[in-house]
């Protein structure tokens, strides 16, 4: 659905504004010491933090109640299969938003000095269990349908950190998201958005997932920097609706085209800083692939791109 990358920007904007009033009402010592985690249970911050989660995410569930489904029909619970829609971007994004709650709740967690047990039980699975509930809003509107394929996907992304933590203690591999403006928008505006910010999260011919690999990680011994990444891409272009058919006529002027991409990128959580605030604005932006030379594969044919996302 186009609703997954909707709950991602409440989380960016979330943590942005957090970050934004830290640094007015404390002085630089006071906020390094403030953003610091705790070594031990900080019962204050444990609180803050599960009130926080909790009270967003069910403003955020009632608010799309209220007025993203209201101008829908309601219907009788029921499930769709659209797994063959949107070539399965749409899929990919409910890993990456499910990924990105689950690894920002769990350092949340963190910062308030829970158990790495409970980090991963109650935070990391913060993605999984909003997106589910609104898995559930969309079963009961007509106009879309409780999808199994979403739930696997949001499984998929929850895993991808679970996993990670379980097996080396650090996240090796992160999911990252870019997007540029694209044309097809014009030709289905209805569908893929008017303004650039509704293109964002619903144009996914502008969509870039990547899976981002540390390299350093992986090879510690070695002289790499330890903010280089290799990033391995995935997109798609001439899509102008999920099955490509707008008012019962199949759009063969724009075949859909899957893109793979292989390309650097940075890991921005790997650079040294004194300062915290600095860390927590790296920590928020590294979901976002940094523009960097990429190569594109798409119908056996290569194309360069100086700088991509």
């Amino acid at each position: 659905m186009i609703k997954e990358l909707k709950n991602n920007t409440f989380l960016v904007f979330g943590l942005t504004i957090c970050v934004f009033f830290s640094s007015i009402c404390f002085s630089q010592s006071a906020l390094n010491d403030f953003l610091k985690p705790s070594d031990t249970l900080h019962k204050k911050r444990r609180n803050a933090v599960v009130i926080s989660q909790a009270s967003l995410a069910t403003l955020s569930l009632i608010g799309l109640n209220e007025i993203w489904y209201a101008d829908f029909e309601r219907s009788k619970f029921h499930t769709i299969n659209d797994n063959n829609e949107w070539l399965q971007l749409d899929k990919v994004g409910h890993a990456f938003t499910a990924y990105q709650m689950g690894k920002h709740g769990a350092n949340l967690l963190h910062w308030s000095g829970v158990s790495k047990k409970d980090q991963l039980i109650y935070g990391a699975t913060l993605g999984f269990g909003f997106l589910t509930a609104v898995e559930v809003l969309d079963g009961y509107s007509s106009e879309w349908g409780f999808s199994w394929g979403d739930i696997a996907s949001n499984a998929f992304g929850t895993g991808l950190y679970v996993s990670q933590e379980l097996l080396w203690n650090e996240q090796r591999i992160d999911l990252k998201f870019g997007f540029h403006h694209t044309k097809y928008a014009r030709q289905s505006p209805d569908k893929l958005g008017t303004s650039f910010l509704e293109q964002i999260l619903k144009d996914y011919n502008g969509q870039t997932y990547w899976l981002s690999f540390n390299l350093h990680s992986f090879f510690k011994d070695s002289k790499i920097p330890k903010w280089l990444n290799l990033a391995i891409g995935y997109g798609g272009e001439g899509m102008l609706s999920g099955s490509n058919v707008i008012d019962n006529q199949v759009l063969i002027k724009n075949s859909p085209m899957r893109q793979y991409y292989l390309s650097f990128d940075i890991n921005l959580t790997k650079i040294k800083t004194k300062s915290a605030l600095l860390r927590s604005i790296f920590d928020t932006i590294n979901m976002i692939k940094m523009p960097l030379p990429t190569l594109q594969i798409s119908k056996n044919k290569g194309v360069f791109h100086l700088f991509y996302y």
